[in-house]
């Protein structure tokens, strides 16, 4: 499970609950080379390498998918293909660097498994002598960039279902309800959601929650390839302004940087998740074409006018349209609870030790005040997008891009580095393109949010329903007027 990324494999590590940095001897630096892994690891129950992939297409085929139209409304329709391409690119390769060195330290150290934060933290321990400094700092960069992505994800979660019953709502009872308010009345919901003792209760609700989201897709593609306009007719590439938000919500609709290592460490062949037809390229390459084709039909069906989720483009009116929003709407609920997990394993772990007595019920005070902050953040941020970009810029594109070219140059600094230092110039390239997704992003992510406040906001869906009454009454009033003035020049209407 994702709450794996977080807690060592190996209970060895652990002396009175703390983690044992190891690190690497005389011995071990001898019988490094002969010693596998793989062949050490015990794994109670495995997973085969179509398991794992399957594992992955779930992970990396998020809510995120949904908010792909929007992403190339921002890069252009030919140009969105080439930039997610290379984003799925980049996204890949670190996350291959990642496990590649995982596997380096776990024969090093003589340890068959570790943690994202454990793979970190020991690279720079028994890095070159500059980095070993930084060996604490980097594992709390690591621990805390996937509290906030999750923490983040969790109140995006609660925007989209609230926005998606928003709708539904509105048609029926023909009232344009507040944002800020349908968002706050998911709080008891929530809270209920959040109070399910453990992940074991949680897996039926997930199964459903793939189902709903599976069925919610397909009938919103069936929308999407009717009465397409021609690409040609659309702007082929966007204004570069606009680069940084698509550059950030792509990238968290395609990380799964947090669940690469859990995944890894519980395969029963862990070396074929690499390689060129390895798990990780294959799961990686299928999520790209679905990312693509969902991309590029959402924006040419509904061009500038797409929302940050495309399902709010679908004609409310239409019963098939309701159910999407409606079950994308369940889907996410459902799903929330699994991402709200991660943030409550990292909270609880930290302050559980501070209560004696009523263990507990002091968790439950923990699990409540942690989902009212999620609620709270989403009623103050009620925007996708730029809510969406702002968690893809500020953690996903540190975890996952940045994080791990630091962590490959470090690992392989005593054994080389490659022809004229080609792995230090490779991931410069890397981590800058990282570090300028993340200040670029997080700018104009800000400014857009801060915006709402300055009355900028976001455009707003009016409902079809809104738009007929209105002209129905600009009519009458315009018959009304004329006969009014007819009336006063002695004329017959």
């Amino acid at each position: 499970t994702e709450l794996e990324t977080f807690l060592p494999q190996d209970g060895s590590k652990y002396k009175d609950g703390k983690y044992k940095l190891p690190t690497i001897s005389k011995d071990l630096e001898l019988c490094r080379d002969t010693w596998d892994p793989f062949k050490e690891r015990k794994v109670e129950h495995p997973t085969t390498d179509c398991d794992t992939l399957t594992h992955l297409l779930k992970a990396a085929l998020g809510t995120g998918i949904l908010a792909m139209p929007f992403a190339f409304m921002n890069a252009g329709l030919s140009f969105g293909i080439f930039l997610t391409v290379l984003v799925s690119v980049v996204c890949t390769h670190c996350a291959y660097v990642l496990i590649k060195c995982a596997h380096t330290l776990y024969r090093r150290l003589r340890v068959s498994s570790m943690t994202f934060p454990d793979v970190g933290e020991v690279a720079f321990a028994n890095g070159p002598p500059w980095g070993r400094k930084f060996a604490k700092l980097i594992r709390m960069a690591i621990i805390g960039g996937l509290f906030g992505a999750y923490f983040g994800t969790c109140s995006v979660y609660t925007v989209i279902i609230a926005r998606n019953f928003q709708q539904v709502v509105e048609h029926y009872t023909e009232t344009v309800y507040n944002d800020r308010l349908c968002i706050s009345l998911l709080l008891v919901p929530l809270i209920i959601l959040s109070w399910v003792p453990n992940l074991k209760y949680l897996a039926p609700i997930s199964m459903v929650a793939n189902f709903f989201m599976g069925f919610g897709l397909g009938i919103t593609l069936y929308y999407l390839v009717w009465d397409l306009p021609a690409p040609s007719t659309m702007p082929q590439i966007g204004s570069i302004v606009d680069y940084p938000q698509f550059f950030s919500i792509t990238i968290f609709a395609m990380e799964a940087i947090g669940v690469m290592m859990p995944l890894e460490n519980n395969m029963k062949t862990p070396q074929h998740f690499l390689g060129i037809c390895g798990v990780l390229n294959m799961g990686m390459s299928g999520v790209t074409l679905v990312y693509v084709l969902l991309g590029f039909l959402g924006y040419l069906k509904y061009g500038e006018n797409t929302y940050a989720t495309i399902t709010l483009n679908l004609p409310t009116e239409e019963y098939a349209a309701q159910s999407v929003k409606i079950l994308v709407a369940l889907a996410v609920f459902c799903t929330y609870g699994l991402q709200y997990f991660v943030c409550l394993e990292l909270v609880w772990d930290a302050v559980k030790d501070k209560f004696t007595k009523k263990k507990t019920f002091y968790e439950y005070v923990v699990r409540t005040i942690l989902t009212f902050t999620t609620v709270a953040v989403a009623v103050a941020v009620p925007q996708i997008g730029p809510f969406l970009g702002l968690i893809g810029a500020l953690c996903f594109s540190l975890l996952g891009i940045v994080i791990p070219a630091l962590i490959e140059i470090v690992t392989y600094w005593d054994t080389g580095l490659g022809r004229c230092y080609w792995i230090v110039w490779k991931n410069i390239l890397v981590g800058t393109f990282g570090l300028l997704a993340l200040g670029f992003g997080s700018y104009t992510s800000i400014v857009d949010i801060i915006s709402e406040y300055l009355g900028e906001p976001e455009p707003m869906v009016i409902p079809p329903y809104v738009m007929s009454e209105v002209n129905k009454t600009v009519h009458d009033a315009f018959v009304l007027v004329n006969s009014t003035l007819l009336g006063r020049n002695g004329t017959t209407p």
